[in-house]
């Protein structure tokens, strides 16, 4: 049985001192990067969160729901009464049915919706399917994301394009395709990060993206104010999940001190990302709240 599966979900929350800190065991993992091989296991089952009906009723599409993040929002959306989409590339099938499993064992439903986010065609489609399947969509949250860290003259013009196609062009995709049935008092959220406020020496095309994401969602968000639809992101620092394991620029050794420069000098666990999204998605507790970049950075401060 994997570890942190449905079945295994602890009924003791763990403390924040007790999350893993670094040093982590050196490691990489292929791209696209499958959770199911990181170690330690990422935690997304968040013992300690207890729901409020928050969602009842309400549809939500996923990108990179497979794993990381997304699965941790999958499943708080879940526990919060929400129907859940999830859209992956098909490598990351094994991750997605661990979502899926995860997510039927909160008693709701889990559509599977793989595909490459690159393709503009394909965003539509996912969209449709995401209607066709469950009905609606309440909750758009776009949430893949790629990265490599490279230096300048080393970043090829295909590495640049594929990262703004996933993290930036999709977005502005899905939420061009999702407008139309998107009713008053829907939400979209998207993943940020701490780069979009402050840049990242390795990461020029990534850190470009997010800065891409937080002005794009301050705009969607004055646009569609009017329309009684939210738009806010979230921006967290360093996050234990494939994606920095998988980094073609990140060593071993690197990723075992992942996130041991933020002022908690350890990475997140997706399990203390997801609640911010929860957050962000629910009337009863963010109605007031559009447009803002939500940062969730250890401990890391920035100006305002």
């Amino acid at each position: 049985m994997p570890h942190n599966s449905p079945q295994e979900r602890p009924h003791e929350p763990i403390p924040a001192e007790q999350q893993p800190h670094p040093p982590m065991p050196p490691q990489k993992i292929a791209k696209p990067g499958l959770e199911s091989e990181l170690e330690p296991r990422p935690k997304y089952q968040a013992p300690a969160y207890k729901p409020a009906g928050k969602l009842e009723g309400q549809r939500a599409l996923i990108t990179g729901g497979d794993s990381g993040i997304g699965r941790a929002v999958a499943v708080l959306f879940a526990r919060e009464g929400a129907d859940i989409a999830i859209n992956y590339l098909p490598e990351e099938q094994r991750d997605a049915d661990e979502t899926k499993r995860a997510v039927e064992a909160e008693g709701r439903t889990c559509v599977q919706l793989p595909g490459d986010l690159t393709d503009g065609r394909f965003c539509a489609e996912l969209v449709e399917g995401t209607i066709d399947e469950l009905g609606g969509l309440d909750i758009l949250v776009s949430n893949a994301g790629h990265q490599n860290r490279k230096q300048l003259d080393e970043l090829t013009f295909e590495e640049f394009d594929r990262t703004f196609k996933t993290n930036v062009y999709a977005y502005y995709q899905l939420t061009k395709a999702a407008l139309p049935y998107l009713a008053p008092g829907s939400a979209i959220i998207a993943t940020s990060s701490a780069t979009g406020f402050r840049g990242s020496e390795e990461l020029p095309d990534y850190s470009a993206t997010k800065g891409a994401i937080n002005q794009f969602t301050k705009v969607l968000a004055k646009q569609l104010v009017d329309k009684g639809i939210r738009v806010n992101a979230v921006a967290p620092g360093p996050v234990w999940t494939p994606l920095n394991a998988a980094d073609e620029g990140m060593s071993p050794e690197k990723v075992a001190e992942f996130g041991k420069q933020t002022p908690l000098q350890r990475p997140a666990q997706p399990e203390e990302i997801a609640p911010a999204y929860v957050f962000l998605a629910s009337a009863a507790d963010s109605s007031y709240i559009t447009g803002i970049i939500l940062p969730v950075m250890g401990g890391e401060t920035i100006g305002g």
